[in-house]
């Protein structure tokens, strides 16, 4: 029998230092090369200094088709030309439609296309795009992207080029205008045979790991590829799957959709700096920049070198563990593994020896799991609330996480512990891993993607059970506990990076994406705490001392500010001008608390409502007298289509505006929209809220027209409306008002006009 001190250190102790390691190693560190770098690598300093030249001194916003935008694009050429790469500009228009928003978008772009190795066939082209939000001057979003596709091509040069394919650079305008850069490239019929495969560098915050989180289908030779190459491979078959689920989109889906070889890096931690002023490049990580550049430069070499064809192969499924190897395996092989595994804890069930228990143990260690990942994830979703209430803010970690992520562990723990003592090691063993084993399974079939999360440890912990059910003391002995511990920790590498890496896309607002993962991460530990044998007494003290300091850990999250200036609340001032209602507002618009400084400025109302037809949220408002700018206007003329019509809307040529909108109510029977040759047919299920949206998104829009097709003679009434990126002169007051705790971000600060135009 083993020494009870030795296995108490093994069954508690353990599993709680391989979480503390885990979540702390989640992170690897690249080497950061300096000025000094050997020229045939990349280094992050020397990206970092063309990083600093294409921003120029100040770093602005500049959004698509703005005096900004236009003189970053000729620092990007001129940082092609140092390279010796005559790099052209092709304008274009670019429209493409959201059927998700109800929303179709046109723009004039500019994109930049440089040549750098010359030849027939299909190209290997490197992807990133220039233009940023209106809030911020873009240099995580997406400059360093455009940085890193020039150092890796000043590296490729110093290397002699050796490649069996053409290479050329494609850095895209309008990205962040819907795509449209990428989309004005793609609908040249000749884009898409020059293309082999595409490699796109993206950012979603200022720092962290460069992940490659989307590849194109049939991935499992891109995987292979990329997990060969990189010196610190991340990427995982979850992320392509979670992903696509997601209301978010980069230029390189356009590419995916036209069926290319695509592959898709990005970063995404410091997500408070995202589309914000901060998103500036003192900001922008050193080892971020350096592992993006070595994942670029790593699928790059890997490219040139390939047979496209042999790229084209089956779908995978894959997790990196710790940026160290990247376990993979075919999608296909799935099923029957995740059967295999649960099959051998089912034999496990069957011949195990063990006390024998009654049918409501059973059904209590069978129910043990579910209420780990469950009671977890509600109690979870009670200390939030907790917090929230206390701070007064929907998202009170949003700047400083660690005590509200310390009080979700500790609720996940202390249910943990509850439901421990359900059962014995033996009983909780088999149900722990029949439900993992199971849910493998289950993934394989229904979420391929998702699978590798259970089945890679479900494959080593099957067998590990399976060998022990037979023993004398498999459950409580020193062979079984490691055996059981070892088990557990194959879990651990999977579950709580996953936490880890999940919790910067939403941070802890979206707390499941915390407590289920470590949910699943503690259910593996179960049979460990089960072997303990405490005493009744023991175990409840242990539980409601968890519970206690959860709560006290919540209450404090509340206390702590939820803003901070480096990881400010996003607001938003908007002057609107009514011309509907004839009257003009100030509006502020953030998903956090409204500042009371505002108040003391304009008496901005309580509750938020909707401001003007094409806001997507709702907005404090306060009233300010008349309109203060001529309303937006359009001429049309209408052709009669059998029972319905066609009316062709010309905008004004009279405002100054960066962006236009025409606004059509739902129900009033559009059946198509035609701009420029590019058309878009609305859905009646989408999630709009006013109505089928045309956006025009660069200046050039005056004089433009939109054509409507309607199913139907009676009359409409549709908004037209102008924005315009700056305020009024006298919003000095409210600018002053913003506290240092907050932020633009996106469109940031603007001024608003509309009005209506009746279709008869």
């Amino acid at each position: 029998m083993s020494p009870k001190p030795l296995a108490v250190v093994v069954r508690l102790v353990l599993p709680v230092a391989a979480a503390v390691a885990l979540w702390n190693l989640a992170v690897p560190s690249p080497v950061v090369r300096g000025l000094d770098a050997p020229l045939d690598t990349f280094s992050a300093a020397r990206a970092d200094a063309t990083l600093a030249r294409l921003l120029g001194h100040p770093e602005l916003p500049h959004p698509v088709s703005t005096p900004e935008n236009a003189a970053v694009r000729d620092r990007v050429l001129a940082e092609f030309a140092a390279l010796g790469v005559t790099a052209r500009v092709e304008r274009g228009r670019g429209c493409r439609g959201s059927t998700r928003y109800d929303v179709f978008s046109c723009a004039t772009v500019e994109n930049i296309v440089a040549p750098i190795v010359e030849g027939d066939g299909p190209a290997v082209a490197l992807l990133a795009h220039y233009d940023s939000v209106p809030a911020g001057p873009g240099a995580g979003d997406d400059l360093s992207g455009v940085a890193a596709v020039l150092e890796t091509l000043r590296v490729l040069k110093a290397r002699g080029l050796a490649t069996r394919h053409p290479v050329f650079a494609l850095i895209t305008d309008g990205e962040e205008a819907g795509l449209l850069g990428a989309q004005a490239y793609l609908s040249n019929p000749e884009a898409r045979p020059r293309i082999g495969a595409v490699v796109n560098v993206e950012a979603r915050g200022t720092s962290g790991l460069s992940s490659l989180f989307q590849t194109s289908g049939g991935d499992g030779p891109l995987i292979s590829l990329y997990a060969r190459r990189a010196p610190l491979p991340m990427t995982s078959s979850l992320s392509n799957l979670v992903y696509k689920k997601l209301p978010n989109d980069t230029d390189l889906t356009l590419f995916i959709d036209a069926g290319l070889t695509s592959f898709n890096l990005a970063f995404l931690e410091n997500g408070a700096h995202y589309h914000t002023p901060l998103d500036r490049r003192a900001n922008v990580s050193a080892a971020t920049l350096q592992h993006q550049g070595d994942n670029l430069l790593a699928i790059t070499e890997g490219l040139l070198e390939a047979d496209f064809a042999a790229l084209e192969g089956d779908d995978s499924i894959s997790w990196s563990v710790l940026g160290v190897f990247v376990p993979r395996l075919p999608q296909a092989w799935a099923p029957p593994l995740g059967a295999l595994a649960l099959l051998m804890i089912l034999v496990s069930a069957v011949v195990s020896r063990g006390v024998p228990s009654t049918l409501g143990r059973r059904l209590l260690a069978g129910g043990a799991p579910l209420f780990v990942v469950g009671g977890g994830a509600l109690l979870g979703w009670a200390l939030h609330a907790l917090a929230a209430k206390v701070s007064g803010n929907a998202d009170p970690s949003y700047a400083t996480p660690a005590v509200l992520r310390g009080a979700l562990a500790l609720g996940v723990g202390a249910v943990t512990v509850l439901a421990s003592r359900a059962a014995g090691p033996r009983l909780m063993a088999l149900s722990a891993w029949s439900w993992l084993a199971g849910l493998a399974a289950l993934t394989a079939v229904l979420a391929p993607g998702a699978s590798p999360m259970f089945l890679f440890p479900a494959l080593v912990a099957a067998p590990l059970v399976l060998g022990q059910s037979r023993r004398a003391e498999a459950w409580r002995g020193l062979a079984g506990t490691l055996a059981l511990a070892v088990a557990s920790f194959a879990a651990l590498l999977h579950w709580l990076p996953l936490a880890r890496l999940l919790e910067p896309v939403q941070g802890l607002s979206l707390h499941p994406a915390f407590t289920v993962p470590v949910g699943f991460a503690a259910v593996s530990a179960l049979p460990l705490l089960a072997a303990l044998e405490w005493s009744r007494r023991a175990w409840l003290l242990t539980a409601s001392l968890l519970a206690a300091l959860a709560l006290g850990a919540a209450f404090t999250a509340g206390l702590v500010p939820a803003y901070s200036p480096d990881a400010p609340q996003r607001l938003n001032l908007t002057w609107v001008d009514d011309h509907v209602a004839g009257r003009g507002r100030w509006v502020i618009d953030t998903p956090g608390a409204l500042p009371t400084t505002f108040k003391q400025v304009a008496p901005f109302s309580e509750t938020r409502e909707r401001a003007w037809p094409v806001a997507f949220s709702e907005a404090f408002i306060a009233e300010a007298g008349p309109t203060r700018s001529p309303p937006p206007t359009a001429s049309f003329t209408t052709t009669v289509e059998g029972q319905g019509r066609a009316v062709r809307l010309v905008f004004d040529d009279v405002l100054e505006a960066d962006r236009r909108f025409v606004v059509i109510p739902r129900g009033a029977g559009l059946t198509r929209l035609e701009v420029d040759g590019f058309g878009y047919t609305p859905k009646a299920s989408s999630g709009a809220n006013a109505g089928t949206l045309y956006a025009c998104c660069t200046r050039d829009c005056g004089g433009t027209a939109v054509t409507l097709h309607f199913d139907s003679m009676r009359p409409v009434d549709v908004w037209v409306a102008q924005q315009r990126y700056q305020l009024p002169h006298d919003a000095a007051p409210l600018i002053a008002a913003r506290p240092p705790n907050a932020t633009p971000s996106q469109t940031g600060d603007t001024t608003v006009g509309f009005s209506k135009v009746r279709l008869p």
